[in-house]
């Protein structure tokens, strides 16, 4: 496809790292479900499921969900790491973080594939005990834990409980004694290891709300032992999010592996297995695995995540002579997020020139009926996604666009860059991939915009696991509005 002037100027206005596609309608492997293609008509297909059906069934937006995407990432998620601790003669538990989308339903594919589930939130908790998940399979994350939630972790035997303070093992310690229940718990440490910053501090003191630093994590595992029934079953440690690569996690084990040979020496592990016998003391290295928003991404295979760290942890408890710990992981985004997928209805278009002169280019926004209430991530953290025509394939060359919501925010976008075929019209189904971690777990109401459905596609077939809010739902929560009477009112105009 040849490029006129007005190509060029567009592309002053792209990042380095978009290059224009040589078709507007194209998939990229990694980015998208391995499910997701177009059929006969051009419209996207997700585990046999085609968008526009989707949108007729559900509305828009909508998070859709590929049911065989997810357990498959967990089921390979777990058996790399068994993969990769069995040639150390080692075990390994797999958690899946909560916090980047928890339902019932997804608490119980996690447990069906072999996973454990990781919740930091009586309201997480409370989720993964609803939907089955067995007690001792759940992981309590937080770094200030009210009374009342630590007491319901204790009371439903949670099976570890990853201690932040020392105010909390205190609170521990009382409630234990109270409720007369023994409680397992690991001590968070500040490895000073920033994965996410490639920036591998020396420093044992932490600018940061989480956990202990590694020189006050003796002091926590030390109080912890004078607590009659607190045992204290290993570290835990968590580097940062959307990690590319094993440098950050290697740099990480060496420290932590120095303090768990220490406090092994001090002979500081009290937990117990369930027939009274010493338990083989745990070290929790947290999760953060990347995944691709975009076709520039190169996230890291998942078997050489897991060989990495786990045979540094392995040279590093080799060089000191010990035998290696129990390792656990707690990845959450490289599970969901690429089986997410969010559909959306284009509501207006318009290009606006930027610049001056020579220097003047044209952008084409596109208007959605979403935005920053269903995914908050491109507001936050200037977050990269990737969107594509939904409903049927573009016939037009791709123009520079930015995909936004409907917020009264001009930071509310959706896309920030991404080439879109330049017939993308009002109507149109619009899909943004990877979408399936951190976007319902943040969604809000901002501008009393109910929150969307969570729709899960499998088979062919499609069903709610979150239903969406309605103008009503919002209503309810209003304690100046009389429901009744406001819906009477509406009736009379014939607006009911």
């Amino acid at each position: 496809m040849s490029i006129d002037a007005s190509d060029h100027q567009t592309t002053r206005l792209a990042p380095e790292w978009l290059t224009e596609p040589s078709d507007p309608n194209d998939l990229a492997p990694g980015v998208w479900p391995a499910s997701a293609h177009r059929d006969a008509d051009g419209a996207l297909v997700l585990a046999g499921v085609p968008a526009p059906e989707l949108a007729r069934q559900f509305g828009t937006p909508v998070l859709v969900l590929d049911e065989d995407e997810v357990r498959s990432r967990a089921r390979g998620t777990l058996e790399a790491f068994r993969r990769a601790a069995g040639r150390h003669d080692g075990k390994v538990r797999v958690y899946y973080a909560g916090k980047a989308f928890l339902s019932a339903e997804v608490a119980r594919w996690m447990v069906d594939e072999g996973l454990n589930v990781d919740v930091c939130s009586i309201g997480e908790l409370t989720v993964a005990l609803a939907a089955g998940v067995p007690p001792r399979r759940i992981g309590f994350h937080g770094n200030n834990k009210r009374v009342f939630e630590l007491e319901r972790a204790v009371e439903a035997g949670v099976g570890t409980i990853i201690v932040d303070s020392l105010i909390e093992i205190e609170r521990l310690g009382a409630i234990t004694e109270r409720l007369d229940r023994r409680q397992n718990v690991l001590v968070r440490v500040n490895s000073g290891v920033h994965a996410d910053t490639h920036s591998f501090l020396a420093t044992a003191h932490e600018d940061q709300k989480f956990g202990f630093t590694l020189d006050s994590a003796v002091e926590a595992v030390e109080r912890i032992a004078e607590l009659p029934l607190v045992d204290f079953a290993g570290l835990h440690c968590h580097i940062g999010s959307q990690i590319f690569g094993v440098a950050g996690f290697r740099e990480s084990a060496s420290r932590l592996v120095e303090l768990h040979a220490h406090l092994l020496e001090e002979g500081r592990f009290t937990a117990l297995t369930s027939k009274g016998a010493a338990a083989k003391p745990l070290l929790n290295l947290g999760g953060g695995f990347g995944i691709a928003y975009t076709r520039a991404d190169t996230p890291s295979p998942i078997d050489e995540l897991a060989s990495g760290i786990v045979d540094a942890v392995a040279d590093e408890c080799a060089v000191r002579g010990i035998e290696l710990p129990v390792l656990a992981f707690e990845p959450g985004r490289s599970i969901i997020g690429t089986a997410g997928v969010t559909l959306y209805e284009v509501g207006t278009t318009k290009s606006v020139e930027v610049g001056e002169g020579e220097e003047r280019a044209e952008r084409r926004y596109v208007s959605v009926d979403g935005g920053m209430s269903d995914n908050a991530r491109p507001a936050l953290y200037g977050a990269q996604y990737s969107a594509r025509l939904a409903s049927r394939e573009g016939v037009e060359a791709p123009v520079l666009s930015r995909v936004v919501g409907l917020h009264c925010e001009s930071g509310d976008i959706v896309v920030d860059h991404e080439y879109l075929p330049g017939d993308v019209t009002p109507g149109d189904l619009l899909a943004v991939a990877a979408t399936g971690a951190y976007t319902a777990a943040l969604a809000s109401n901002y501008n009393h915009v109910p929150r969307p459905p969570v729709v899960a596609v499998a088979d062919g077939r499609a069903r709610i696991i979150v239903r969406g809010e309605r103008i009503e739902d919002l209503l309810a929560r209003d304690a100046g509005i009389d429901l009744p009477a406001a819906a009477e009112k509406h009736a009379g105009n014939g607006e009911a």
